[in-house]
């Protein structure tokens, strides 16, 4: 059996995470059932050398920026030594929500957050699976605020996929545009107001105005009629709830 010395107390061992555990079941040197002393009490198979090196892992350790945990389930991290997609996903989201170094360089997420329910990886990754999808030459998003305009919150009711050029369709550019509404800019040359918009990555000339009110209606206009053209051009490989989203987006002056 494990040798009394190696005892914090009590019969317990230290992990490296800063767990407690205790020996429930020696069968031999490499079978040994262990509980973690935490509020899920979870029962792991491990030896003798895993126990004295402090390696047993305890899955709801929070190791992901301290709110992130692998969770019980069938899902992995890894298969065949490669990152699985779910977790990249996952990993992503959690770092652009709890990583301050990140939101130094990407302010826009510091109000943003991860339900609960998601904190635990395998709920992610049941989500996941039953969620994602590809558009061929796409590269897929997780999107958080298209379904709920103006949302924060990373969660299984405001999530969707969203193939990367139709999530650029709702890029406020909040920090080069200035104190304009969205789509407008002044020019000095001819003391308008010009409203403009990116189609396709290129920039399209809507028009110049008197007012930006009337500028900003101008965008407003082309910009709706817009997005419903990309969504009826990809209606049939796009989820529904995502379609109906592009079809009643509301564009405001305070975007």
């Amino acid at each position: 059996m494990i040798k009394k010395s190696i005892c914090d107390y009590d019969g317990l061992y230290r992990t490296n995470e800063g767990y407690f555990v205790k020996v429930v079941e020696y069968n031999n040197y490499d079978n040994v059932i262990v509980e973690i002393q935490d509020e899920h009490k979870y029962r792991v198979k491990t030896g003798i050398g895993n126990i004295k090196k402090g390696k047993v892992k305890n899955p709801y350790h929070r190791s992901v920026h301290n709110v992130g945990y692998m969770g019980v389930g069938e899902y992995k991290s890894r298969i065949n030594y490669k990152l699985t997609k779910s977790y990249k996903f996952w990993k992503s989201m959690i770092q652009r929500c709890y990583d301050e170094s990140f939101q130094r360089t990407h302010p826009e997420y510091i109000p943003c957050t991860v339900c609960e329910e998601w904190h635990n990886y395998q709920n992610f990754a049941r989500w996941f699976d039953n969620n994602y999808y590809e558009i061929e030459n796409r590269i897929m998003n997780l999107d958080k605020d298209i379904l709920y305009k103006g949302n924060k919150i990373y969660s299984p009711n405001t999530c969707v996929f969203v193939p990367d050029n139709i999530n650029l369709l709702f890029a406020n550019h909040n920090t080069s545009r200035g104190n304009f509404p969205i789509g407008v800019t002044f020019d000095k040359k001819s003391s308008k107001y010009s409203a403009k918009m990116n189609v396709e990555n290129k920039t399209t000339h809507i028009g110049m105005y008197d007012n930006c009110e009337d500028a900003f209606l101008a965008y407003k206009f082309e910009k709706e009629k817009y997005i419903k053209k990309v969504a009826n051009k990809y209606k049939s490989q796009i989820p529904k709830n995502l379609y109906d989203a592009l079809m009643r987006w509301n564009i405001e002056i305070d975007d």
